[in-house]
């Protein structure tokens, strides 16, 4: 990949436009056309100017300093070049300098005044001003223009520039974590607490939350063994004495550096997180101790209670779902065992999960329609077909990780698979749905609700 952090240069183009600019404006032409705002330079300009030609016209003719009978007018080169700067207004007082120089030089005789002479001059001068000014009038309009187009493309410089900054780094943000939450969880309901497990989980972890270099240690009756069951990054001598790790130990929370500890100058770990089942007894640790510095935020820590919460409870789900069993002996194991723990996710990461309730009528169910709704389920989900009265039937679809817009997403999902079938709507098919959340609430409670509604 490569490294953009680099400041924007301009292009060939316009450095090419930069340097024929700069090379008109140092030639006398250039010179010529560059103009000052000052009052006093403009006064000075148009005063000193004709002055120059009367005093060169004195020089070379001084019989005739103004070359009112010469061929050619060149004392009207003055008044012009100042019309040709300032406009019209300055060249008519430049020619008003040459016409109060000829009265000097003319004062003991003004009787042959040439009024063709100046008449024609200051025609000159007023057509040469108001040309001179429609340019400066274009050419400033043009200059405004042109600064609020390099505005722009400055800002749309910049902008670009942070736009492939934010996609290199969400580049490699995806690169570090290529695999969804829902994608990880399906890896963890596979794994059974076997041996080589627990190095799997903690891959998982590395992938997912970018750890570097990390242990898993096994706790058993609240001791702590010293040999991990897993390792990342080499092999690492496990301090029992170290104060971020006693600290998650006895609090039995996930604790990390940016807490505040008092000691975390003294700890050689960045996180320190419990691996809690669903009972709430210490199944293990995960001791992180290298991991990038802007990836330790609240939801990295969240992500790994998360996943390492979902472990724990697959190994125990099992055990711990037999209650459930023993009080709904009619509901599947996969789907009490996976509704306990998304109650356990519930209590511990406050991610929520929701269960929809789909009631099929007697029309529904002669038409099968439970099978093939269940073939509509994501990967996740868990479904329980229950047998209602009046011939009717009710499919309980767990949703892990869920919330009311996944909900309407999957109702929204069947209406379009009703629809490819010349149903209207889930009311013309004889669906019905209801959704119940699990959040805040007990798995015992969702199956007490679900029991409740799938026998009215």
């Amino acid at each position: 990949m490569q490294d953009h952090a680099t400041t924007p240069t301009a292009t060939p183009d316009s450095a090419r436009r930069v340097g024929i600019a700069a090379e008109f404006r140092s030639s006398p032409l250039g010179l010529l056309v560059q103009t000052s705002e000052r009052p006093g330079v403009v006064a000075a300009e148009t005063l000193l100017l004709p002055l120059l030609a009367l005093l060169i016209g004195y020089v070379f003719s001084r019989s005739d300093p103004l070359w009112v009978h010469a061929e050619f007018p060149w004392s009207w080169f003055a008044p012009m070049i100042v019309a040709l700067r300032y406009g019209p207004i300055a060249g008519l007082s430049a020619a008003g300098v040459l016409l109060l120089g000829w009265l000097g030089f003319n004062r003991e005789d003004v009787s042959s005044f040439p009024q063709q002479y100046f008449l024609g001059g200051l025609i000159v001068v007023m057509i040469v001003g108001e040309i001179s000014s429609l340019w400066r009038a274009r050419i400033r309009r043009a200059r405004t223009a042109q600064y609020y187009m390099d505005q722009r493309t400055e800002q749309l410089v910049r902008q670009h520039y942070l736009l492939r900054l934010s996609h290199d780094q969400l580049e490699q943000e995806l690169i570090g974590r290529p695999v969804s939450m829902r994608d990880a969880i399906s890896v963890l309901s596979g794994l059974s607490g076997a041996p080589g497990d627990a190095q799997s989980l903690l891959n998982l972890l590395a992938q997912f939350c970018q750890i570097s270099a990390a242990s898993l240690v096994a706790v058993h009756d609240d001791k702590l063994e010293l040999q991990p069951i897993a390792q990342l990054g080499g092999v690492h001598e496990i301090r029992p004495e170290d104060p971020l790790l006693r600290q998650a130990l006895e609090a039995r929370v996930l604790t990390h550096v940016s807490q505040g500890l008092r000691e975390a100058q003294q700890t050689r770990y960045l996180v320190v997180a419990p691996m809690l089942d669903l009972s709430g007894e210490i199944y293990g640790l995960l001791l992180v101790e290298e991991m990038p510095f802007f990836a330790l935020k609240e939801e990295t820590l969240q992500t790994i209670n998360l996943l390492l919460g979902y472990y724990t409870d697959s190994v125990a789900a099992n055990r711990l779902a037999q209650p459930l069993l023993q009080a709904y002996p009619q509901c599947p194991q996969p789907f009490a065992s996976e509704l306990q723990r998304m109650e356990h996710v519930n209590r511990n990461a406050g991610l929520s999960s929701l269960v929809v309730m789909l009631e099929l009528s007697p029309q529904a169910v002669q038409s099968q329609m439970a099978q093939q709704l269940m073939r509509l389920e994501r990967m996740l989900d868990r479904s329980w077909l229950i047998e209602g009265r009046s011939g009717k039937q009710w499919l309980a679809i767990l949703m892990p990780l869920g919330t009311s817009a996944t909900a309407e997403g999957y109702l929204s999902r069947i209406e379009v698979w009703l629809g490819q079938r010349g149903l209207e709507s889930l009311g013309a098919a004889g669906i019905f749905p209801h959704t119940i959340l699990l959040d805040r609430c007990s798995a015992s409670s969702v199956l007490e609700q679900i029991d409740r509604m799938s026998h009215d």
